[in-house]
């Protein structure tokens, strides 16, 4: 069956069967920001022993290198499988997150759950750009940031959620366990994609190499670098929210999972917001939303001794990202041509880049003794640094367009 040819009830399956997997995803990623002090003090004994602060910086290295994986799998994966049916794909996806996030609660030490975590991050980056593409043919022409954006959805949930009760659980039972939901999530997944995506016969004429003649187009580039490193300035501060929360607000241990849950909320609304606004004006929506962003890192860098601030602000900063990752995912697949596979992956790719920048420096400056609001004034650095990019992306093709006409644009994005 094709995907244009879907009852609403069968499209409606199809896209909350990949909205499952997301959700873990969303759970698997963020869960281990709010647990890394439970990992640190589990994985890094001594170290915690002489100096706990360093020890939280130290297992920061566990959400680079999911980010990492993501980074890495995502172009390579989206290349490889994109002349194969995209509904096989996303089982086989699926099979692989339930498989690498199962090796996180039984391997032993901090070297081996560090690999674990960096597998577990290969297949996420073309999970998400390829069911964006199938959840744009289920939606129909016109509706693409929508599509993008309801891929989101489960993401978005896991933070309201699963991440706050994966961390609650982690807290009181131990961190493994809340990898441990993560895996049976992803188990539940597969099995819903396997009966619910629609067959797609895929297209064999793609190969890797063809995949990789994206890289050949400098909006695309652009378009990565706006993503990693304006969504680093988001990851400095959310990779150590609970040090942020505990040492820096003093507030108790369960408010946590509660700055969690805001968080996740910002997070839902940004999404459907984004999709909204990206299929209206996708221009403004990125430079505003980057240029807002590095507004509420600065206010957060200032304001967030108090936990009455952290929180709102928290929701603001958790909104603005939300809305712009649809954005970007969209803008690189409208500057990508044929590519459209691994461009929707290369999303994640930029993403966690910014992931992994933003988690490696947010922990330098809390290891270096510059304390937990360092992070924020990391982060809203490179949310000025993505917009300028941003605007460097705009301006090019403008000016390019003016120069050579609407035939040459198509060639330089």
């Amino acid at each position: 069956m094709k995907p244009s040819s879907l009852s609403r009830g069968a499209a409606k399956r199809a896209l909350l069967s990949l909205a499952i997997g997301s959700f873990g995803i969303g759970m698997t990623e963020f869960v281990a920001m709010g647990l890394l002090p439970n990992i640190a003090q589990d994985l890094l004994p001594e170290l915690w022993a002489q100096n706990p602060d360093e020890a939280i910086g130290r297992a920061g290295i566990l959400v680079s290198l999911y980010a990492l994986g993501v980074v890495l799998g995502a172009p390579t994966i989206a290349g490889l499988v994109a002349r194969f049916p995209r509904h096989r794909v996303m089982i086989g996806l699926a099979i692989a997150l339930t498989l690498g996030n199962g090796l996180a609660v039984v391997l032993p030490t901090f070297e081996t759950v560090g690999l674990a975590r960096f597998i577990a991050g290969l297949p996420h980056g073309a999970y998400f750009g390829i069911g964006a593409l199938v959840a744009s043919d289920v939606l129909g022409p016109g509706k693409r940031a929508k599509g993008v954006a309801f891929i989101l959805t489960g993401l978005t949930i896991a933070n309201v959620v699963g991440v706050p009760a994966g961390t609650y659980l982690g807290q009181h039972v131990g961190w493994r366990s809340a990898f441990l939901v993560v895996t049976i999530v992803f188990a539940i997944a597969t099995v819903c994609i396997a009966f619910f995506v629609p067959e797609h016969e895929g297209d064999p004429g793609r190969t890797f190499r063809s995949e990789l003649r994206v890289f050949r187009r400098p909006q695309v580039w652009f378009a990565l670098g706006t993503g990693a490193i304006g969504f680093g300035g988001f990851f400095a501060v959310y990779s150590y929210i609970a040090p942020v929360v505990t040492e820096r607000a003093g507030a108790p241990q369960w408010m946590v999972p509660v700055t969690l849950v805001v968080f996740g909320l910002g997070m839902t609304v940004g999404n459907l917001l984004g999709g909204y606004f990206g299929d209206r004006n996708l221009r403004l929506t990125l430079l505003v939303g980057l240029g807002a962003m590095s507004v509420v890192l600065v206010l957060l860098a200032i304001l967030s001794f108090s936990i009455w601030l952290l929180v709102p602000l928290s929701f603001v900063m958790a909104l603005l990202s939300s809305i712009l990752s649809p954005a970007i995912q969209t803008r690189l697949m409208e500057v990508a041509g044929d590519n459209q596979s691994i461009a929707a992956a290369l999303n994640h790719s930029a993403l966690n880049i910014g992931n992994s920048l933003g988690a490696f420096l947010g922990g330098l400056v809390i290891a270096w003794g510059w304390g937990f609001a360092a992070p924020s004034w990391v982060g809203a650095g490179l949310a000025v640094v993505g917009l300028g990019v941003a605007i460097t992306s705009y301006s090019v093709q403008r000016r390019f367009h003016t120069e050579t006409g609407s035939v040459r644009v198509r060639d330089l994005v």
